[in-house]
Formats: structure tokens, sequence, C-alpha cells
């Protein structure tokens, strides 16, 4: 039987993926709507916004643990299907405490993408072109907020918009349970080691460095353009614009950083240095936040911090093993955005009362303790399969195969 083709599974990934951050990051564009048709302040308004997130942060473990039991087409179909009714059902009510219990419920189902979506990468493409399939997979959140932004104006209603965020997910639902083919699980060899990755240090250790990273991330893609109009002059749909660019070129970064692991080898090489780059741009625009320089330093430090997303998620799934890869990216996803749930409002308080210095300061030391943190070199998989299969990635040989054209 011909293997189906990986970068189409790879392709219905990222759909996935992608139609789960349409509404839990593309929320925020209906902020104005949930204010004027609920009759919200703008904290209340803000607490529907984050309910699709505080959702996905309760099931991202179990939905990893689904992917890795049952695979990744059943928990990516049912999670967007749930995530679609859940959708339906907010799109249908005024009641603001009826509609936050609904989006975080929407939220809850659609976290499976987040994880499932990485196994597919693991699973399919080998480790020769892991880092810049992970890289394709990691651009499917801002692709999924650009079209949140395209869609969520062109309706009168929240309910509308929510209708059109449900019918994505259900489309992108029956196209993976269609179309997604669950990579092959060969069994384990006598003598393997299939017991938790967590017994060892490299895989917290690059869970910890993750979280570190997470701050410079956020504070420069949430204070960019607070920072670029008060402190720098600009008007506020030039900086929106700038960073928008900016945006893209960190997507960019990403499939670059994906490519440089490939051809290095190594996910947590690339990683660690990027992390020192890091923190140089930030104390550099630490240290030029009230000249001139600090425009084009705060648009680079962004692009930067954006960049090696990718590269952490494909050394978790590597680090974990076929056995474990679903709950470790969900464990991954879990501390990552713990910390960007808290980044703004405590980067926030640290610029009113000290300014933006000390925070992109505190954001250049943070990377570089990541850089430390990082271990120096993976260990090996904890359940590889076979010698040929710990080298080349589960999956591997089918792909090879058909890129061969047999």
């Amino acid at each position: 039987m011909r293997s189906p083709n990986r970068w189409a599974m790879l392709s219905l990934g990222m759909a996935a993926q992608g139609a789960g951050c349409v509404f839990m990051y593309g929320l925020p564009f209906l902020l104005p709507a949930f204010q004027e048709e609920l009759h919200l302040t703008l904290a209340q308004a803000g607490i529907l916004v984050g309910a699709p997130s505080a959702g996905m942060l309760c099931t991202l473990i179990a939905w990893g643990w689904v992917a890795d039991r049952y695979g990744e087409r059943l928990a990516m179909t049912a999670g967007l299907a749930l995530a679609a009714a859940f959708l339906w059902g907010a799109s249908t009510t005024s009641r603001p405490v009826a509609m936050a219990v609904l989006l975080a419920l929407a939220g809850a189902s659609g976290a499976a993408a987040n994880a499932a979506s990485g196994r597919v990468v693991l699973g399919w493409f080998s480790k020769r072109q892991r880092g810049v399939a992970m890289g394709w997979r990691q651009t499917a959140q801002p692709l999924g907020v650009a079209l949140a932004g395209i869609i969520a104006p062109r309706f009168a209603t929240v309910s509308g918009a929510l209708l059109a965020m449900a019918a994505i997910c259900a489309v992108t639902a029956l196209a993976v349970g269609v179309f997604v083919a669950d990579p092959p699980r060969p069994q384990a060899a006598p003598g393997e080691r299939t017991a938790s990755p967590y017994r060892t240090a490299a895989l917290w250790r690059v869970h910890g460095a993750s979280m570190l990273l997470v701050l410079p991330q956020f504070t420069t893609s949430a204070f960019a353009l607070t920072y670029l109009v008060t402190a720098r002059g600009w008007d506020a749909a030039a900086a929106g614009q700038l960073i928008a660019a900016a945006q893209f070129a960190g997507a960019g970064g990403r499939l670059l950083c994906g490519a440089w692991s490939d051809r290095a080898g190594s996910r947590v090489g690339p990683m660690r240095r990027l992390a020192v780059i890091n923190a140089t741009c930030m104390t550099l625009l630490a240290a030029a936040a009230s000249t001139p320089w600090g425009t084009p330093l705060v648009i680079a430090a962004l692009v930067v911090a954006m960049s090696g997303n990718g590269l952490a998620f494909t050394a978790v799934s590597e680090l974990a093993g076929n056995s474990w890869a679903g709950r470790a990216l969900g464990a991954q996803n879990t501390a990552q955005n713990v910390v960007a749930a808290a980044t703004p409002g405590a980067i926030g308080a640290l610029i009113t009362g000290s300014g933006f210095a000390a925070a992109f300061a505190l954001a250049g030391a943070l990377a570089l303790t990541a850089a430390f943190a990082t271990p120096s070199e993976p260990s090996p998989q904890p359940a590889a399969t076979t010698p040929r299969a710990s080298a080349r990635g589960v999956g591997a040989v089918q792909g090879d195969r058909q890129s061969r054209g047999k």
C-alpha cells in the first residue's frame, strides 16, 4: 500500500491547529462587538476573550494522552468537532456567563490539535526534515489569527462571527477525519526503555528554558506597539503595520531555524545559540530604549524572540519519544501558556513603575538564563523502536521511499 504523503499530513495538521487558533486567539477582534451587543465593560469582555485559553490549559496534557493512546486522527477530529459544537452553542446565547462557559469548553476541546498535530510531525518526518516540518506547523498560529482578523469584521454580529468559526472547525474536523493517516507505531523491541522520559533532566530543562524564553517573546509582542507610540512617537496605525510585518518575519524565522536545526542535526544547539542572540538583542534594546535605535532594535528583538519557538517543540517531541510525545507536547504548551498569561500583567506593572528599559533588560537576562538552562545535547529517545527507527524517526522509512518516488 502506498504511504500517505507526509506533506499532506503536515498540511492537515497545520489546518487543525490553525482552525483552533482562529477562535482561541482571534476573539480579541470581537472585543468591540462583545461590549456593544452584550453591554459589557472592557474587563468583562476580556473574560470572554480569555475563556478559550483558560479552557485549553485544563486539557492539553489529557489530549496528549489521547493522541499517544488512540492516535492523532481521533484526537484532532474529536477535539475540533466538539469545539465546533460548543462554538455553535455560544453563538445561540446572549447571556455572558453561558457564553463564557461555552467558549471555555470550546478551548478545552480545540486543545486537541495542539498536541496531536505535533505528533504528526514526529511520526511522518525523519529527523533530518523534522525541524522544517515543525517550523511550518508553528506558523499555524499567526496564520489562524490572521484568518480571524479577516473574517471577524465581515460579520455584523457576534453570533455570525462565532458561527463562522464553528464552521471552520467543523469543516477541518471532517477533513482530518477523512484524510489524516496516523503514522505507524512499530512494536517495541526486547530490552527497550519505555519508561517516562521525565526521569531524566533533559526534558525538564527544555521545558524550563522554553518558559524563560516566553517572557522576551511576550514582552515584545505585547508592548512593542505601546513602546513605539508612547516612547518613540509613532502613529498607532503605522506602528501596527510595522508590527504586523514583524509577525510574518517571525513566522519565516521559525522556518529558517527549523532548517538550521535539521542541518546541524540538533535542536538544542541552535536553541541555545538563538537564546544568546535573543539576550543580546534585548540588552541592546534596553540600553537604547530612549534613543532612535530603539525602533529597529524592538523589531529585531520581536522577530528573534518569535523565531525559536519550533526548536523547543521539536526537541520536546524527540526527547519524549513516540510513546510520550503527545503528553510531553501538551505539557510544553501548558507551561508556555501559563507564563504567557502572566507576562503582560507583570511586565506592564514593571513598565509602569520603572520604564521600558527595565522590562527589556529583565527579558534579556531571562533569555540568557534560558541559554544556560538548555541541555548541552539531547538524550537518546526513551522508546526507540529499532536502531534504524531511532536514528531516522517513526514513519521516516515510508516518507523517504515516497520522496524518491517509490
